[in-house]
């Protein structure tokens, strides 16, 4: 098959992925227009349609493609980067789950808000989840335009540009037209996709190593230019203290963070009960946990039989090597087989970034206008913003932040993907997991805490990653030419992670603001009991 032919049967992929979610979101947007449509689907979501959701939106690209790109060239390290995604699960089911879903409406916010004053936590946990949406969301679309580019040929920034630009038009109609519902179903049908084609290759390599693991170890071992090194820690995080503490730095940030993603958190609203919340939470575990162990199969087979060499050649970072071994296991380049499965994968890659940047658009969108525009930024003595002014506010939101993460995403393409995905674990690890347990678990936790615990983690994390060397001062770095960095880690978690509980736990304790233990009961008993729960 000529490479006109692999271009054209792409896009053919890619148009019938786009028409698919079109239709769903048209189908879908006819059916209510209220608030509780709009940020939560209407609330009656089941737990296994729930759970297939939340592992949608939790499966970026960056886990198809960046995990088992990392896995192929690195081996042991990057099987450990994965255990981080999957270890943070565990947070998630035993602290936050089923307490959020009772004491919550819409966002995070709306716990902090049911026994804080509004307006000034509602301002703070809103600008977090706004910073750490878009530093997603900017991910996300880079990530599609490089993809875009390498399945027709192209290294051209016009082709990544427009491929950018298509992508925040699509998630503005998304999640302007069909809301939580929407998102919902093209989650679920994402990741029924993502999991279908991860184990119709997996099933490959595995028959084309007869079941054998070890010989699919060996063989990548032996292809990945390392012998066995590969299959031992440190190939890539053990070189030095420095780098050990950076993979330290990154864990911690993965591991507490998906606890404080708000794209995650409101997922949980969308389900009747709290104990729907909880089972919709472990049917995620199970699809990520079978996702990530396809995955170190898919990386061990992308580097046993495209080769780490071919894998770097093609994306230095890794993130071609899933669609390289579909093109291999179907027969190779210029096969017929090889073409279709390469240009399924990449399709269904596509599927993901879609999915994952319309969740995220409509939990900052539920942000500003929900927290910031709704409450935080009103006055006592002005009148309250009704429900549908909300939703229009919402929409009108959505398309600003589209149009915002469509700008930065044009000039962060030389930026590195994984990068930003860490540094957006970091702030919700650092700013908003600190504010939400305090929040949830400890009685004298004061309003001032609150902000403090939020602005302490956001500003150090923010301000750490400008003065290291992602930005400065090293051959990847974003500036190149100059050298301004005097922190060592790219990652920040270790430092501000800490630093966001501490700065709760002080503005708590140094000032004589007196908590509401009746908010607090309430709360209590709402958040264990789901008595007034929405």
């Amino acid at each position: 098959m000529s490479a006109h032919s692999h271009h054209g049967l792409a896009v053919a992929l890619f148009a019938v992925v786009v028409l698919i979610t079109l239709a769903i979101t048209l189908w879908v947007g006819r059916r209510g227009h209220a608030a509780e449509d709009f940020y939560a689907g209407g609330r009656d979501f089941s737990p296994l349609q729930n759970g297939f959701a939340l592992s949608g939106d939790y499966l970026s690209a960056a886990s198809f493609l960046g995990v088992t790109g990392l896995i192929a060239l690195y081996g042991y390290d990057g099987v450990l980067y994965s255990i981080g995604f999957l270890v943070a699960w565990l947070v998630v089911l035993m602290l936050v789950s089923e307490l959020v879903r009772n004491s919550g409406r819409y966002t995070l916010a709306d716990v902090l808000a049911l026994r804080m004053r509004q307006r000034p936590v509602r301002a703070a946990a809103g600008t977090a989840s706004l910073v750490v949406t878009l530093m997603y969301l900017v991910a996300q679309m880079v990530g599609a335009g490089s993809l875009v580019a390498l399945l027709l040929g192209t290294d051209s920034a016009q082709a990544k540009g427009w491929t950018i630009v298509g992508v925040g038009a699509l998630m503005i109609v998304y999640v302007t037209v069909g809301g939580m519902r929407a998102t919902t179903w093209i989650q679920i049908v994402k990741a029924f996709l993502l999991i279908a084609g991860s184990l119709l290759l997996t099933v490959l390599v595995l028959v084309r190593f007869h079941g054998d693991l070890g010989e699919l170890m060996r063989t990548a071992a032996d292809r990945s230019g390392a012998g066995r090194a590969y299959l031992e820690p440190g190939l890539r995080y053990g070189a030095s203290t420095v780098s050990r503490l950076d993979f330290v730095s990154l864990g911690l940030a993965l591991v507490l963070g998906t606890a404080g993603l708000p794209h995650i958190l409101s997922r949980f609203y969308t389900v009747p009960t709290a104990r729907a919340a909880r089972r919709s939470t472990i049917w995620a575990i199970g699809l990520v946990g079978c996702f990530y162990l396809m995955a170190i199969v898919l990386g061990l087979g992308a580097g046993a039989l495209v080769g780490a060499k071919a894998v770097r050649q093609a994306n230095p970072a890794g993130n071609t090597a899933v669609p390289l071994l579909a093109r291999d296991l179907g027969g190779g380049a210029g096969s017929t087989g090889g073409v279709v499965l390469f240009a399924v994968i990449s399709a269904i890659a596509f599927a993901t970034i879609l999915a994952v940047v319309a969740g995220l658009t409509l939990a900052s969108s539920a942000a500003f206008a929900h927290d910031l525009y709704a409450r935080a930024w009103r006055r006592s003595d002005e009148r309250e913003v009704t429900e549908q002014q909300e939703v229009v506010a919402a929409r009108i939101s959505a398309v600003v932040i589209g149009a915002l993460a469509v700008l930065l995403s044009l000039f962060a393409q030389r930026m590195n993907v994984a990068f930003l995905v860490g540094l957006a674990f970091a702030v919700a690890a650092s700013a908003n997991l600190p504010t939400l347990l305090y929040s949830l678990f400890w009685r004298r936790f004061t309003t001032r805490g609150a902000v403090w615990a939020v602005y302490g983690g956001l500003v150090p994390a923010v301000l750490l990653v400008l003065f290291s060397p992602v930005v400065s001062g090293a051959k990847t770095s974003v500036i190149q030419g100059v050298d301004f960095h005097w922190f060592p880690l790219e990652n920040p978690g270790l430092v501000s992670v800490p630093l966001g509980f501490l700065a709760g736990w002080l503005g708590t304790v140094l000032f004589r603001e007196t908590p509401d233990e009746d908010r607090y009961a309430e709360l209590e008993v709402r958040s264990l009991t789901g008595a007034g729960a929405a």
